[in-house]
């Protein structure tokens, strides 16, 4: 069942005197957190009054938080977003949907394992498959055959060398 509310990212710091916090972002751009005009903080709704990327972060004056102690006292926390409308383009998914998938070898339809966990080094992602043995597979055309939310299975190919004994 996939979660309404996804972790986005982790509020670090102050910005200034106004109030503002600095987001280090667990999107794949700090843009794609700034489309959001309400974050969820403690199960929360906050609105966004105003936001920017700086330096690969995202700088966010919310409502209710009008000076730097106050903006203080939320150091720390995780920032949620409601998927609920969010269309992400064809063949991407939320990381969180991912992670739990039954992985299938594509030829055989041998059962390899679980998406125990997505890395996501600059090249593109890695999914970290737990079964038996552990793999660690790119989330690139070469390898991923079917990826099924819904149907909750990830279909791979794999070559030799990608499996590691656990």
């Amino acid at each position: 069942m996939k979660n309404q509310f996804l972790e986005a990212g982790q509020i670090v710091n102050t910005h200034g005197i106004q109030g503002e916090v600095k987001i280090v972002p667990w999107c794949d751009t700090p843009e794609f957190l700034c489309q959001f005009d309400t974050l969820y903080l403690d199960g929360r709704p906050v609105k966004v009054l105003a936001r920017r990327v700086h330096k690969g972060n995202v700088l966010a004056k919310l409502e209710g938080v009008s000076d730097v102690n106050a903006a203080m006292v939320l150091k720390g926390k995780t920032v949620f977003i409601d998927r609920t409308g969010v269309e992400l383009p064809e063949g991407r998914h939320f990381i969180a949907d991912l992670i739990g998938l039954e992985v299938l070898d594509a030829d055989s339809g041998e059962k390899l394992g679980v998406v125990a966990d997505v890395l996501t080094p600059p090249a593109h992602e890695v999914y970290v498959v737990k079964g038996e043995h552990e793999y660690m597979i790119p989330a690139a055309d070469e390898f991923l055959v079917e990826t099924s939310v819904e149907g909750g299975y990830l279909k791979v190919r794999l070559i030799e060398g990608m499996r590691t004994d656990v």
